[in-house]
C-alpha cells in the first residue's frame, strides 16, 4: 500500500543519503523513481542531490508554485513510478504537501520526504508541519550533539563564529553554517539560558507579593 513518509532530522544526520541510497535499491531493481530538490537550494550544484559521504544523483527541481500531483501524474503516465522522493521536504508548501498526499491516495505512488523539522529559531518549517500533520509514516533520522546526546536542534552562525537569533527562516548561500545541538544545549547557545533570577521579598504582604526580577 502507497504511503506517505516524512523522514526528519537535524543537519548533517545523513538524510541525503537514506535517500540515495532508498532509490538506488529501487532502481537496481529495474523500478523507475523520480527524485526531486528545492529549485534555490544549489549548493550540491543546479539539480542535484549530494551527501556528505560522496554520493550523488541527478534530481527535477520544484520550486513553489510547481503542481506537484500533475507533474507526477504525467511522469507516471509515461513511465511507471515506483516511488517518487523529495530532498529538503522542508520547502515544501502546506499546499504541495497534499498534493503528495494525493499522488499517494490517487495514483498509488509512495512518496519519501526528507528533510529538516525546524529551523535555527526552534520553529517548524511549513512544509515540515503539514507533513506531520498528515503523513502515513513520520521517522526520526538521529544525529548527535557534540555532548553526546540526541541532536533535534539547529543553531545558525556567521562566519566569525557569533550564534544568530534574527533573519530569514529559508536562507540558501553566504556564509553561515549550521550546527546540530540537544535542546538544552541549543537554548544555550541561542541566549534562552539563563534566564534572570527571580526572588520574592519575604516581608511584603501576601496579597502585594510579586516576583522580581535580580539585578
Amino acid at each position: 500500500m502507497a504511503k506517505l513518509y516524512f523522514s526528519f532530522a537535524a543537519m548533517n544526520a545523513g538524510k541525503s543519503t537514506i535517500l540515495l541510497q532508498a532509490s538506488y535499491n529501487y532502481r537496481e531493481r529495474g523500478m523507475h523513481t523520480l527524485l526531486f530538490t528545492a529549485a534555490f537550494d544549489n549548493r550540491a550544484g543546479v539539480g542535484r542531490i549530494a551527501s556528505r559521504i560522496g554520493f550523488d544523483c541527478e534530481a527535477d527541481l520544484y520550486s513553489p508554485g510547481d503542481d506537484l500531483f500533475e507533474r507526477i501524474r504525467r511522469a507516471h503516465d509515461e513511465q511507471r513510478v515506483a516511488c517518487a522522493f523529495f530532498d529538503e521536504a522542508q520547502f515544501l508548501t502546506p499546499d504541495q504537501v497534499w498534493q503528495l498526499a494525493r499522488v499517494v491516495d490517487r495514483l498509488k505512488v509512495p512518496v519519501m520526504c526528507f528533510g529538516l523539522r525546524t529551523d535555527f529559531l526552534g520553529k517548524l518549517f511549513p512544509g515540515s508541519a503539514e507533513l506531520l500533520a498528515i503523513a502515513d509514516e513520520l521517522r526520526e533520522i538521529r544525529t548527535i550533539c557534540e555532548c553526546g546526546s540526541k541532536a533535534t536542534m539547529v543553531v545558525r552562525m556567521d562566519n566569525a563564529g557569533n550564534v544568530l537569533t534574527q533573519g530569514e527562516q529559508v536562507h540558501i548561500g553566504g556564509n553561515e553554517t549550521y550546527v546540530s545541538l540537544c535542546r538544552r544545549h541549543w537554548e544555550e547557545r541561542v541566549g534562552r539560558w539563563p534566564q534572570a533570577a527571580i526572588v520574592v521579598d519575604p516581608f511584603a504582604d501576601d496579597d502585594d507579593m510579586e516576583p522580581q526580577a535580580a539585578e
